[in-house]
């Protein structure tokens, strides 16, 4: 009936609404929350941890109460270099910095040293935030990547419930699978990585990255489905839904983790947290 096969493909496209509205909340160059009540005034902001850009990386927080004053203290990641602090100026209730640019997959980890009169506050008060730097991807290139990729996610989704429910129709749709899979990672992923990272592919056999590696993973597992889905083979069923199980098991693993670092000591790019 149409009726189920519309329930099917909102399934399939709720799942991966859900998907990407969980890579954009996870990661380690999502904007890092913070907040606290200190010396009667609420403060509040989003320090950033990726910027592509040719430019200083912005940051700024908000707090009310004027007479206190922040300090923006940073230093390149992994190295020994001495720590260095930039006052942040005030625009109302807006107090603003900037972070010196730096070379692509260049780090910089950082604070917000807080002051009231004699009293010091550290923001975070936990932990060190740690942002990336990239090259700056045209956004033409960057939006047909993301909407091949969630695209190619959702006919995923879709294959799989068809093939859970035994209908024909999953070897269409694997076959649309692997096509939209394969122009938006294999071929606008490298292009996006180029342009961001200077180099193509920084995955298996050349390195480390995670976010090629799991890329080449989803790719190999939707080859071998398409082609036994091409071929109607009795097996295609089962690798339909493997691959898309796999493709959902990589998009549950955050965003860029284990993506490309700059080693300020050798020049090289190599693989970081």
């Amino acid at each position: 009936m149409k009726s189920a096969v519309y329930i099917r493909a909102i399934i399939a496209f709720l799942i991966t609404i859900s998907a990407g509205y969980y890579q954009r909340l996870t990661g380690p160059t999502h904007p890092l929350n913070v907040g606290l009540e200190w010396k009667g005034t609420e403060i509040s902001g989003k320090l950033t941890r990726n910027h592509g850009e040719e430019s200083n990386q912005p940051i700024e927080i908000t707090i009310p109460d004027t007479s206190v004053s922040a300090v923006l203290i940073f230093r390149r990641f992994n190295t020994n270099d001495e720590w260095v602090g930039m006052t942040m100026t005030r625009e109302n209730d807006v107090l603003y910095g900037s972070l010196p640019h730096q070379p692509p997959a260049g780090k910089l980890e950082y604070f917000i040293q807080l002051r009231k009169g004699d009293d010091y506050q550290k923001l975070p008060q936990d932990q060190l935030v740690v942002t990336r730097f990239t090259g700056e991807v045209p956004s033409a290139i960057l939006g047909l990547h993301v909407f091949f990729m969630f695209f190619g996610m959702f006919l995923s989704n879709w294959a799989g419930l068809e093939a859970i429910s035994k209908k024909e129709r999953m070897y269409k749709l694997a076959l649309w699978t692997v096509g939209l899979l394969f122009l938006g990672g294999m071929i606008l992923g490298p292009v996006v990585q180029k342009f961001a990272f200077g180099e193509f592919w920084t995955g298996v056999p050349f390195g480390f990255d995670l976010t090629d590696n799991k890329t080449l993973v989803t790719m190999i597992t939707w080859v071998v489905a398409a082609w036994l889905s091409y071929k109607k083979k009795t097996s295609a069923r089962a690798w339909i839904i493997i691959a898309a199980i796999v493709l959902l098991l990589v998009y549950s693993i955050p965003h860029s983790m284990m993506g490309s670092e700059l080693d300020y000591e050798t020049g090289k790019i190599g693989t970081g947290e």
